[in-house]
């Protein structure tokens, strides 16, 4: 008897909405936060590796705070995405040390190429490397955001997308600084001639040619 009842209990979930909470996931959701978690791991695993070649002590510190970070706000991803509830500890906001200046223009430069051995990792590499990782993770987690049902699974993930923004920022002035990230700009008048391509909008749109309160007639069209 408890066997034929199932179906029926299912079939009322389907309809009533009476889904469990630790099961209250779309099948999208199932997998782009799938994709997300596993993408978290790899690039902690990477961090992790990446801390037995790092050299300059300021990237060694970032790369520390980063992965603390990370394995809070993973911890955090997971614990909401196994309960459908509200985590322990809700999502942080990431906060860098660097300031924002960056230096402007083009550098002559040795060629980048593929490393032939492992003596050849460099802070360089190391630095890159983790800004692709933030750069991924932002990207991963707005398209699971977007795919979301679970409404605290989407807030935590909507919420986390900064801190990677945040992370990536850092690395990219970081990595200016050391004139490995270089940042090209237009020719001045090109700039100006851009920023004044557009203007504000102002109030709501009018319609015009027709009367927007005149009631449609029996076909749904408005009378000629």
């Amino acid at each position: 008897m408890q066997n034929q009842n199932q179906p029926g209990q299912m079939h009322q979930n389907m309809h009533t909405g009476a889904v469990p909470q630790q099961m209250n996931h779309g099948g999208h959701e199932m997998f782009d936060v799938h994709e997300v978690l596993s993408g978290s791991i790899e690039t902690m695993n990477h961090y992790l590796m990446y801390m037995q070649y790092v050299k300059d002590p300021e990237l060694r510190d970032i790369l520390t705070r980063q992965y603390q970070f990370m394995q809070q706000e993973y911890n955090t991803t997971l614990e909401c995405f196994k309960t459908g509830q509200d985590p322990t500890v809700p999502t942080q906001s990431y906060k860098m040390k660097q300031d924002n200046d960056f230096v402007y223009g083009m550098k002559p430069s040795q060629p980048k190429k593929p490393m032939q051995n492992m003596m050849e990792i460099s802070d360089e590499f190391i630095a890159s490397s983790m800004l692709a990782h933030c750069k991924a993770g932002a990207t991963a987690k707005t398209m699971a955001a977007l795919e979301t049902t679970n409404p605290v699974v989407r807030r935590v993930l909507a919420d986390s997308i900064p801190n990677c923004i945040e992370m990536g920022y850092e690395l990219s002035i970081y990595m200016n600084k050391h004139h490995y990230y270089q940042v090209p700009q237009l020719a001045q008048e090109d700039m100006t001639a851009m920023m004044n391509a557009y203007a504000p909008a102002q109030g709501m749109p009018q319609a015009t040619g027709m009367n927007m309160n005149q009631p449609l007639n029996q076909n749904n069209q408005l009378p000629h």
